[in-house]
């Protein structure tokens, strides 16, 4: 809640109180979006390397408590903030060097905080189950109660930071995450801890390691010249010869000469490893196709957030006589289509298909759903972009960044609502595979993956963004006199592509998996 409250009105403070350009500062928000999203993954990576997913959070709490608390004063205390512009002028004060440290300081801060709780907590909370359908009704419900305080913050603090004051919304952030640090270590005594196993990464880069030192050694067909030892030279019951693909890798698990104590542990680690470190380092392999598939619809969700904020402070935002809904509280929508979309599906759709029909979607099936409603939402954000741009052009205010276009700003709800419907599908679906398809020792790193999409989603939206602005005249600083409507007809035409992408992908992924599990099958049985 404290995050989205801080994040979600981002746009809005910048321009209103550190005197940033309108573009310049949706480009901003995409970068402190990015910073907040990829955070998570060095969050999940220590967690399941070093210290264990308890203390991280605990920690990285700490921190976004103070994080908000630096908010709270670069709004309450005057000089960490330029002075205002003046009425009708604009040519406005820059913010100083000083001003604009502390101010990313906070960003900063709140980023390592974010980094150690968002995903690692989704993963500390699947632990405590068993069973895998338990653990996608977990990560179902999570991901509610994410949408329900990220529309808190988005709607009462953002409320709070508009009609109030900036220094008492931040300072409610500031409160919201004390009582988090409060409520998390309430807990301590309850939580199932993970045993700590040391860097997978490390393991990774010892196969490829290996594999290169052996690369001139022939695959055998035998399991027994593979090593397959679970722990202080213990071999399994049944060993079974590495999969097919990728099969240059699996000259890393082949022993040598010297490569293994007389007790049958690893003499030379950077030399000899396990099938299953091999395995596992083909698992990664075989995602990334499907990972980079699904990067692009971060891209257009974070240009819409930060484009729709823009038009909303254009657009008439009155409700009533004393109420006019806040710039950056529209992404509200998407949270609110997001969570109750996930409560259906979960609880009604799923269940329902799965009676009437034997039908149980699979993630990699959801996840396209999602991709064609991000289709579908780019469209619907170009029309109505459109038809907003001709009002400003039959009226002739092209030249008046201020003039407040006579089309009610609910004409926004329609591609926010697709787009939450979507985010119902595909990121539950992308949590799901990732957590059942990565290794034992990679899953709160398989979480943290999702974190990772999300942050070179950002990325790459503002790279987009700079690039049309070197490249057309779709994009001055006057977003009265702006063509969005075609930075969405260009994102759709993306968007469809990278469904093609995705379909191709998911249909290597799977073909390949079977083709590994049937080899892998046979040789067993010959052996």
């Amino acid at each position: 809640m404290a995050l989205s409250g801080a994040v979600n009105n981002i746009i809005v403070y910048l321009i209103q109180h550190f005197n940033v350009k309108s573009i310049d500062a949706a480009q901003i928000s995409g970068i402190i979006n990015g910073c907040t999203s990829v955070a998570p993954l060095f969050g999940a990576i220590l967690s399941d390397s070093y210290f264990g997913s308890f203390r991280v959070v605990v920690f990285s709490s700490v921190v976004s408590l103070i994080s908000m608390l630096m908010f709270t004063l670069t709004a309450a205390v005057p000089g960490l903030q330029p002075p205002p512009c003046a009425p009708g002028s604009t040519e406005c004060q820059p913010a100083s060097l000083g001003q604009l440290a502390v101010l990313y300081g906070a960003v900063a801060l709140m980023s390592i905080g974010t980094g150690g709780t968002r995903f690692n907590s989704m993963a500390m909370g699947a632990n405590q189950f068993d069973d895998q359908q338990d653990q996608n009704v977990f990560f179902n419900w999570y991901l509610v109660l994410l949408s329900i305080s990220s529309i808190l913050g988005a709607t009462v603090i953002v409320y709070i930071e508009d009609n109030v004051s900036w220094a008492t919304g931040f300072g409610v952030c500031a409160a919201a995450s004390a009582v988090a640090v409060i409520t998390l270590l309430l807990g301590f005594r309850y939580y199932r801890r993970t045993r700590i196993k040391g860097s997978p990464f490390t393991s990774m880069a010892r196969v490829i390691v290996a594999s290169l030192k052996k690369r001139k050694l022939e695959p055998a067909n035998d399991s027994s010249a593979y090593y397959h030892a679970i722990g202080n030279g213990v071999q399994p019951v049944t060993p079974v010869l590495p999969t097919k693909s990728f099969s240059f890798l699996n000259r890393a698990a082949l022993v040598t000469d010297g490569d293994a104590n007389g007790d049958g542990s690893i003499a030379k680690p950077w030399r000899l490893c396990t099938v299953r470190q091999v395995e596992d380092l083909k698992t990664l392999i075989r995602i990334i196709p499907l990972w980079t598939s699904t990067i692009f619809i971060t891209v257009c969700i974070a240009t819409q957030m930060n484009f729709s904020i823009l038009q909303a402070l254009t657009m008439d935002r009155a409700v009533s006589r004393r109420f006019s809904i806040p710039a950056g509280s529209l992404v509200v929508i998407a949270l609110a289509a997001n969570a109750v979309a996930l409560s259906l599906l979960d609880r009604a759709i799923y269940p329902a298909l799965q009676r009437l029909a034997g039908i149980n979607p699979t993630p990699l099936q959801r996840i396209g759903v999602g991709c064609l409603l991000n289709v579908a939402s780019m469209v619907a954000s170009a029309l109505i972009e459109k038809r907003r741009g001709d009002i400003v052009r039959a009226h002739h205010a092209t030249d008046d960044p201020r003039w407040t276009v006579p089309m009610p700003v609910l004409w926004l709800l329609l591609p926010f609502a697709l787009t939450g419907l979507g985010e119902a599908f595909h990121f539950p679906g992308q949590i799901a595979f990732y957590y059942q398809e990565f290794p034992k020792s990679l899953k709160s790193t398989a979480t943290g993956l999702i974190a990772l999409i999300i942050a070179i989603g950002f990325y790459i939206s503002t790279a987009v963004i700079h690039l049309v602005r070197r490249t057309t005249t779709w994009l001055p600083d006057n977003i009265n006199n702006s063509r969005i409507d075609k930075v969405y007809w260009l994102l759709a035409v993306l968007a469809a592509i990278n469904y093609g992408y995705f379909i191709l992908c998911a249909k290597l992924y799977k073909l390949q998996c079977r083709v590994d599990k049937n080899l892998n099958q046979q040789k067993t049985g010959n052996n």
